[in-house]
């Protein structure tokens, strides 16, 4: 009797954390500035969790560092659910081998929730620039090695790798120049300070739709249904070309595992609403949530997939 008392009584302590999170307000950290796709979709299920689980989730940007600053700030955060961060493809699988120092471990110090989606870029150009199409760009580029300038959200960054894989693919020279974030890099994009980006979806379209950005190419292995008139990268001269960058949502390291099941099965309940998933398409996002086991497959297989391709063409800060 006393064995089966205390079996219950320790299966009760297990399950109160689960039960009673979340009990005050929940921290996202969105690991860039506002304005770009992380933004967009950190801001959009915080809205939703909020609702959903009666307690205020509130959105931070911190960023910095090629997303290093935010991600590190939760990384030392205290592993209770209460501290979770937006994790893309550039500090969770790019850093580890273009930077020669990483102040977190992106396998050991973080617990994957879930996947939340997928998404293209696309090749914009400022008006000013004489260009219509991929063969223009090299043809340009090759005229005037150099002396052109692309933007990206920060170095290590989707944006930034998609092009270096594009100039290294074309064979030219195009000088980057890093922001802290999509909304950043838009704003001097498109007052003509730099001329070209492979910007996401979400920080570009406002701004091809309304003329003040030339759509050029998509990154992707298809064509995105925002733009079906814009062909991809593959079928406008570089043959094989496809970039996409990914989203996901983390907690420190050694939260319980009941927190993040909780976490895993809101969030995938709000990316498969059609209301999310149709304000998710109009910004070129594609929602693919998973379990967090799969995640953490996914990270590790990312992780070891940049690592080859980046040393392949030589690709590294110091």
């Amino acid at each position: 009797m006393r064995t089966l008392l205390a079996l219950v009584l320790a299966l009760a302590a297990t399950l109160a954390p689960a039960q009673s999170y979340p009990n005050r307000p929940i921290k996202l950290i969105v690991p860039f500035a506002p304005g770009g796709s992380a933004d967009l979709v950190g801001r959009l299920l915080a809205q939703q969790m909020s609702e959903s689980l009666g307690q205020p989730v509130v959105v931070e940007n911190k960023g910095g560092a090629s997303g290093m600053l935010g991600n590190e700030y939760v990384a030392k955060s205290a592993p209770d659910g209460y501290t979770l961060t937006v994790g893309t493809l550039g500090p969770f699988a790019v850093n580890q081998t273009l930077f020669d120092k990483v102040p977190y471990d992106n396998i050991r110090d973080f617990a994957p929730i879930t996947l939340t989606g997928i998404s293209s870029h696309i090749l914009v150009a400022h008006p000013s620039v004489p260009v219509q199409n991929v063969i223009d760009v090299i043809a340009l580029a090759k005229e005037k090695p150099g002396q052109l300038t692309f933007a990206s959200s920060g170095t290590g960054n989707a944006t930034h790798l998609t092009f270096e894989l594009f100039k290294a693919r074309a064979g030219i020279d195009i000088v980057h120049v890093p922001y802290k974030g999509g909304g950043p890099a838009m704003a001097d994009l498109v007052g003509g300070q730099v001329l070209f980006s492979f910007a996401s979806m979400a920080s570009a379209v406002p701004f091809v739709r309304a003329g003040r950005l030339r759509a050029i190419a998509v990154s992707g292995g298809e064509r995105s249904a925002l733009f079906p008139e814009v062909p991809t990268v593959a079928e406008s001269g570089l043959p094989g070309f496809a970039s996409e960058d990914w989203q996901g949502i983390l907690a420190p390291a050694k939260t319980r595992p009941e927190i993040v099941q909780k976490l895993n099965a809101e969030i995938g309940r709000i990316l498969l609403l059609p209301e999310v998933k149709a304000k998710l398409a109009a910004a070129g996002f594609d929602p693919k949530p998973s379990t967090p086991e799969k995640f953490a497959q996914f990270i590790q297989a990312e992780t070891l997939k940049w690592a080859k391709l980046l040393k392949g063409i030589g690709i590294k800060v110091q």
